[in-house]
Formats: structure tokens, sequence, C-alpha cells
């Protein structure tokens, strides 16, 4: 019996390659912990903190607090691997593997943190500074920089000496340029729209004769725009830069430039009369909305070949498509109806032939 108590005794305290099974215990209780405290400080502490901040005027806290979720779930797992290489015995190799890993732990933790609060720092910049798209480029830049910085150091902490992977990145780049110079090219002519400002995420442009959509992301290498049945379409930002664009986002006002065709049969007073009563109700605000800067008018502007021509040049606020189509098609109706009215009909392409003598039908 003695015997037996005695292997139970080493056993609990040998147990596993030198640590005892109660020092074993004693670390899976502070993992344990550690999980328990990082769940509640990720979810009850931030969730706490989120709905006070939803009582301020300002979005940038609550941008802030949830930013830093994640990036504070880290700090009690780097207590609890701190605490277990405090707590065991570690000597040599073992004890500089488990500082060293704690460290890492604390360096992801410090950098994950200042990469989520880019987003919401570079959010305090206004918008006659940086386009939304120019502030997602810079955060991805920015974010790229900082691990970067956090893998040198990781590297650095485990004893690797980081100037000759840098130089042999350099050779690296170069080849690389050399082989990639189109999609440098890329890279530069979307940095030169981005900086142009030439459209933005969800502005609906039109590319030469062919492309008409949706911006829907510009990335760094193309743009993908939209069709109109949602259809994505990846445009290089080389072949963009130098294409013309129509930009219907920028419009400051909508030109309708129409020529109505009216019958030779129309008297003077008719005209007048139709000319008349279309322009009142072009410039009346109540049924259009007319832009009344612009040169808005009703004229007969020609004697065609085979009707006598009334140019509509009307100007509108830039409203949606949908409202433009429905605007359009009230003046149609009213149109219609001004011309019947008022005794006269449209005329539509036609030819008169002269015949100076028939045969004599025998």
């Amino acid at each position: 019996m003695d015997n037996f108590i005695e292997i139970l005794r080493e056993t609990w305290n040998e147990g596993i390659r030198g640590f005892g099974i109660g020092e074993i215990i004693i670390c899976l209780a502070i993992i344990v912990v550690s999980l328990l405290v990082r769940s509640l400080l990720t979810t009850k502490v931030i969730d706490w903190l989120s709905n006070k901040a939803t009582k301020t005027d300002s979005r940038l806290d609550d941008k802030i607090i949830e930013s830093l979720r994640n990036p504070l779930g880290l700090v009690p797992i780097a207590l609890g691997f701190y605490l277990i290489a405090f707590y065991l015995p570690l000597d040599g190799t073992l004890d500089f593997v488990a500082t060293t890993l704690v460290k890492m732990i604390v360096i992801v933790t410090i950098f994950s943190a200042l990469a989520n609060l880019i987003g919401p720092l570079l959010s305090l910049l206004d918008d006659k500074w940086m386009t939304p798209a120019m502030l997602g480029w810079m955060r991805k830049a920015i974010e790229v920089l900082i691990w970067i910085t956090a893998a040198a150091m990781i590297l650095d902490i485990w004893g690797i000496q980081i100037g000759p992977i840098v130089a042999g990145l350099g050779l690296f780049g170069i080849a690389l340029a050399l082989g990639a110079q189109d999609v440098f090219k890329n890279i530069f002519a979307g940095i030169f729209i981005l900086s142009e400002n030439r459209f933005q995420k969800g502005d609906r442009i039109r590319i030469g004769d062919s492309l008409h959509g949706i911006v829907d992301h510009i990335g760094l290498r193309s743009t993908t725009l939209k069709l109109f049945d949602s259809s994505p379409v990846f445009v290089p930002n080389a072949d963009l830069s130098d294409a013309q664009v129509i930009n219907h986002a920028m419009m400051e006002v909508r030109r309708l430039d129409w020529t109505i065709n009216l019958t030779y049969s129309t008297t003077i007073d008719q005209l007048k009369a139709i000319s008349s009563d279309i322009e009142t109700y072009i410039t009346d605000d109540k049924n259009l909305p007319t832009d009344i800067t612009k040169d808005n008018f009703v004229k007969v502007s020609e004697l065609g070949s085979s009707s006598i021509d009334l140019r509509i040049i009307w100007h509108i606020d830039p409203v949606a498509f949908k409202e433009y189509a429905d605007i359009k098609e009230k003046l149609i109706f009213n149109i219609i109806e001004t011309v019947k009215s008022n005794g006269s009909d449209f005329a539509f392409p036609s030819r008169s032939l002269y015949v100076e003598k028939l045969p004599e039908i025998k």
C-alpha cells in the first residue's frame, strides 16, 4: 500500500515531462478563466460600452469601441499565457519559446488594435479632402504597413535577422516590377482616377459607346462596373483612365431637346397657341421640376420638307431615371392633347408626286 501511495505521489509530482499534474491542472484552469474573461470582455463589457456610446451625438466613439472588440479579446489570452509561463518551472529553450510566444501575442494585440482603429480615425477626414474610395485605399495601405511592422517585430523577437530578408525582397521587387509592368500601370491609373474624382462607388457612368452601368468597386488593378442586368464588368484602370467617361451622377440638370413635326395645314394662330400652351405647361413648377436658370422655350424652328418643326428646349432638376421617364411621359401626353385641342395634327415623312400628263386611255 505504501508503494502505491509513493507511485501516486511520484506520478502527481512528475506528471508529463517534469510538469506535475497539479501544475497542469492549474494551467488548464488559467486557460479556462482566460477564455471566460475574454468572452465576458468581448460581449458584456463591449456591449455595455456600445450602449453608452449610442447615447452620444458622435458616431466616432461607436466605431472605436466596435473596432476594439476583437483586439481587447486577445488581452486575457496574453495574460493567461504570461501567468502560465511565470508559474511553470521553465528553463532553456522552453522558457525562451514561452516568453517569445507571450511577446508575440502582445504584439498582435497592439497592432491589431491599431489596424482596426485606422477606419474610425480616417472617417474624421472630410469628403472635401478625400473621397470615400481614396479613404478606402489609404486605409488598406496603412493596414499593410502596420502588419509589415508587426511581422518584422515578431521575426526580431524570434531571433530572425530581417536585414537579409529585406535585401532579398528588394531584388524580388525589381524582378516583380519588370515582369508586372501592366499591374503597376493599372495601380497608378487607379490613383489618378481617385485623385481626379472622376467617379465614385454608386455613380452611373458611361464608358465610350459600349459600357453603361453603376460603379460597384474601385480596386487597385481594376474597376468593377455593374450593368443594368446586374452583370459585373471588370475594366482595367489603365484602360479606364484613357477612356471617355460620362458621369451621370455629376449632372447639374437634365436637358430635353425635342422636335415636334406638325402638318403644313397648321395655321400661324394654331402654331402660336400650341407653342404657348406647351411652354406654359413646362414652366409650371407644379407639373415639372423645371430649372428656371436655364433657357427653356418652345419655338417654331424650321420649315421641313414635309412638316413645320416645333422645337422644345427644356431643363429640369437632375431627378432619378424612373422619375425622369414619368415626367417625359406626362409631357408627351400634354403635347398630344395640346396639338389635338388646337385643331392640328402631327406630320410624318411623306413625298408628293406630281404627274404633268397622264396617258390617254383607249
